[in-house]
């Protein structure tokens, strides 16, 4: 069948919309109708070669862009159980085979299925469903692809949501909120009366927010350069707010007392040495800070004082998914959603048609969005 797309034929180069050829799904496969799309940094970067597999190029066009997104399934292949036509899915960029050792333990966002998330083909046996019209393969970020209107997906890459969740908020749950929101109470273990500093107060920034909100923390302190991020993240519950790491020092320092935060997240879309250092500045003794953003494959240069970290017994740590297991936790967030605890409509900052993309990302990119989402139209507005 034919499908229409944006798709990147260059690094760095522009989203060309097009149509593609869409094979029908095969064993272990979904087709996906989608109904939204977020726009993330992590797109952008795995377009600019910025995010690659290890011993890989740097990226690999054409590619169909998106990893963040809710859809209807249209058609299952063989052997699959759980999913079937009409569902209302979300994607998850962390495939959960449910076997490994990792799913076994309660790890789901470690999957070794899942840890192939940025090599081209499949993840069921690593061909191509994706074609151009020309007849050459087509990649699919994340093995998702959704910047696409149709895709097929591996069933092991989505997770069945209530059909009374409006899709268009529910693609946040495909990554940013998920992701944010462990940051904080997963990975980060945020408890009542918790202060928490959070570095970039973009869609992941936010829901890291939202998420010590939630989990008890009086004292939220959200880091962002831009002052309407600053601004938006009062809404979602930031109780004080600064230009910068450095400019939060001194804050934090007085809001506790010379104790300093409890969690630090730190969640711009490209981290660096300078943003690792700060950081730890602001965490406390016996404290966690949590690296949610994304830096280049490879070597980063890092100045770390090591006898702070050992003698103030502070935990450094990574995340992916914000530690959160997709099968559990993308239904738990939409309960918290339909409850009014956690807010998705409202990160949405502007919504856009597919043909609408570059100006989508040159807005991303320009700092205006705290979420951007590609409307496909086939879910009601209200």
């Amino acid at each position: 069948m034919r499908s229409r797309a944006a798709i990147v034929r260059e690094m760095g180069g522009a989203w060309s919309v097009e149509e593609f050829d869409l094979d029908p799904p095969r064993a272990g496969e979904v087709l996906v109708q989608m109904a939204a799309a977020g726009l993330c940094h992590s797109d952008d970067h795995i377009r600019n070669g910025f995010m690659a597999p290890p011993g890989a190029p740097r990226g690999r066009p054409p590619t169909i862009g998106g990893h963040e997104g809710s859809g209807v399934v249209l058609e299952v292949g063989p052997g699959v159980t759980g999913l079937a036509p009409g569902d209302h899915v979300v994607t998850s960029f962390v495939a959960v085979c449910g076997r490994c050792r990792w799913c076994a333990s309660g790890m789901e966002y470690l999957c070794d299925k899942g840890a192939g998330v940025l090599i081209p083909g499949m993840p069921t046996d690593g061909t191509f469903r994706h074609h151009t019209l020309d007849g050459h393969d087509l990649g699919h970020t994340s093995k998702i692809g959704a910047f696409a209107e149709r895709t097929v997906v591996a069933a092991d890459s989505l997770v069945k949501i209530d059909p009374d969740i409006p899709l268009v908020p529910a693609a946040l749950l495909a990554c940013a909120v998920p992701t944010g929101y462990g940051s904080s109470a997963r990975r980060g273990q945020v408890r009542g009366g918790d202060t928490v500093v959070v570095i970039g107060a973009g869609g992941i920034g936010t829901a890291a927010v939202q998420g010590a909100r939630i989990n008890g923390a009086t004292t939220i302190v959200a880091v962002d350069l831009l002052e309407n991020k600053r601004k938006s993240s009062t809404g979602f519950g930031a109780t004080h707010t600064a230009a910068s790491a450095g400019d939060a020092v001194g804050l934090v320092r007085e809001l506790t007392r010379g104790v300093m935060a409890d969690c630090v997240v730190v969640a711009p879309s490209d981290i660096t040495g300078d943003d690792l250092r700060d950081a730890l500045a602001l965490t406390r003794k016996g404290g966690t800070c949590v690296l949610t953003g994304m830096a280049p494959a490879g070597p980063l240069p890092v100045q770390l004082d090591i006898q702070d970290l050992v003698l103030m017994n502070k935990t450094l740590c990574g995340t992916v998914f914000g530690s959160c297991n997709p099968r559990s936790e993308i239904p738990l967030l939409a309960s918290m959603y339909t409850s009014g605890q956690l807010l998705l409509d409202e990160m949405i900052t502007t919504r856009y048609r597919l043909d609408d993309i570059n100006t989508a990302f040159d807005d991303l990119l320009g700092g205006a969005l705290v979420r951007g989402v590609i409307d496909f139209g086939i879910a009601p507005t209200t």
